[in-house]
């Protein structure tokens, strides 16, 4: 059975999330945004497009639409200019008006590069997501977040551009390899950590049944963080205030992505990032240091790594120094006033950011 959910900005709707358990309605939806009859390029990846690119694409032409595809090689190395430009080059040779739109099939990477280009392109045109993974499906797919890395700087170079629909088909979590279910999980569990204490104590009693990948628990749990970061995304749709605190475990977690030159999966480095704000933030009297062990056993009870092996403390310190959450030269930082709550803090020190980081870090040169 299908649920919905309603995105609002300045009170008015603006996009719907659908979850159901198949694709069979998508072309309903496709009809209900009027677009009906326009062309629609989808655009996916090397990995995506031999399990779903057919079944979407007769979804699409179901309801008169005229598709074509642009296909890139999986991989977040692929997330830059020199691919937006292959994009770009593909919507000019097959006549893309502004009354057109782009369809993004896939994980994070397809759903933030296919937004920056439907946002730029002719000065904007719409799309639509259709995520695949679960990092897509509970976070990147939402709240109009688009981007691409430049050089070595993750998400640098961006625009804010809302979907005008979210189309997300449980069942895609069941091809799923393990490690990107996991990386998934890293964001499903900030959400309870930065705003409900009793979904972050839901997600660990259902851990079985979410790590089976039961569809039936798994819907719940992505309508969970839906409506999560849906709440956080209405009230700071541009990132101004209230939208900050989704950068949980952002800071330290970009800074070891970018120091493992993007070999770990996202919510894995989000992960450890969690691991380390919640060390800080016991080190503050803020939250008890068994909670912040908690916040560790809950990252690994998901699977989620809790050590990464071959960096050094002050290179990732320096890392979080290019990141673009800088503000006037300082780290912007989220800290945990308890679990379930957490707020923006610009006080951080790299010497709360060393013991922080050595919760993670030095038990990993133990094990080389």
């Amino acid at each position: 059975m299908a649920d919905r959910m309603t995105v609002h900005k300045d009170g008015k709707p603006i996009y719907e999330i659908v979850m159901d358990r198949n694709f069979e309605g998508l072309s309903g939806e496709i009809e209900k945004l009027g677009a009906a009859g326009r062309k629609i390029c989808l655009v996916t990846d090397s990995n995506v497009a031999p399990l779903y690119m057919e079944e979407v694409r007769r979804r699409l032409e179901g309801c008169g639409c005229h598709v074509t595809e642009f296909i890139f090689p999986a991989g977040e190395e692929q997330k830059n200019l020199d691919t937006v430009q292959k994009l770009y080059e593909h919507l000019i040779l097959n006549h893309y008006e502004r009354r057109d739109l782009l369809a993004a099939l896939g994980g994070g990477v397809v759903g933030d590069l296919a937004g920056f280009a439907a946002a730029t392109y002719l000065r904007g045109v719409d799309f639509i997501q259709i995520p695949t993974t679960l990092l897509s499906q509970v976070d990147s797919s939402i709240g109009g977040k688009t981007g691409v890395d430049f050089d070595a700087y993750k998400n640098m170079v961006g625009a804010f551009h809302m979907p005008r629909l979210v189309y997300t088909n449980l069942a895609t979590l069941l091809t799923l390899p393990e490690e990107q279910f996991s990386s998934g999980m890293g964001e499903v569990v900030k959400h309870g950590l930065i705003r409900d204490r009793g979904y972050y104590q839901w997600l660990k009693e259902h851990q079985k049944e979410i790590s089976d990948r039961n569809l039936e628990i798994c819907q719940t749990m992505v309508l969970g963080s839906n409506r999560i970061k849906g709440e956080v995304v209405e009230k700071d749709p541009t990132e101004k205030g209230d939208r900050a605190l989704l950068n949980f475990g952002h800071t330290l977690g970009h800074a070891i992505e970018k120091r493992k030159h993007f070999t770990m999966y996202h919510g894995h480095c989000v992960g450890l990032g969690a691991i380390a704000a919640a060390e800080i933030s016991a080190r503050r009297g803020l939250i008890s240091e068994e909670e912040a062990q908690d916040v560790r056993r809950t990252m690994e009870l998901f699977k989620i790594p809790v050590s990464a092996a071959g960096l050094s403390v002050q290179e990732v310190i320096a890392a979080t120094k290019l990141d673009k959450k800088m503000e006037a030269g300082v780290v912007k930082f989220i800290l945990l006033k308890q679990i379930g709550q957490a707020f923006v803090d610009r006080t951080v020190t790299d010497q709360e950011m060393e013991a922080g980081l050595k919760t993670i870090l030095e038990e990993a040169k133990e094990q080389e």
